[in-house]
């Protein structure tokens, strides 16, 4: 997994930095689904059947913020971490 930071423009527009888009070209289309407080980004042409499975991630990682914010979090070790991460 990758992770970047951007900032939004005041017209709303976001940036992707380079090494996000290195297989994107201009024009191609994106798909963004939003629940509270995260945002998800795909290529609209990769829609197909692992959609699914990407509408379970963002549902399970809500989840997951919402008992992180209750106090109900998991603490365990980065190790133990990624082998759970590689679960989903």
């Amino acid at each position: 997994m990758e992770v970047a930071i951007t900032r939004m423009s005041s017209r709303g527009q976001v940036v992707i930095p380079a090494e996000m888009r290195e297989d994107m070209q201009e024009g191609d289309k994106l798909i963004i689904i939003k629940n509270d407080h995260q945002l998800i980004m795909k290529k609209a042409d990769k829609l197909d059947k692992n959609f699914e499975e990407d509408i379970e991630f963002a549902r399970r990682t809500e989840e997951a913020l919402k008992r992180i914010e209750e106090g109900k979090g998991i603490k365990m070790e980065f190790d133990a971490f990624i082998e759970e991460m590689k679960k989903w």
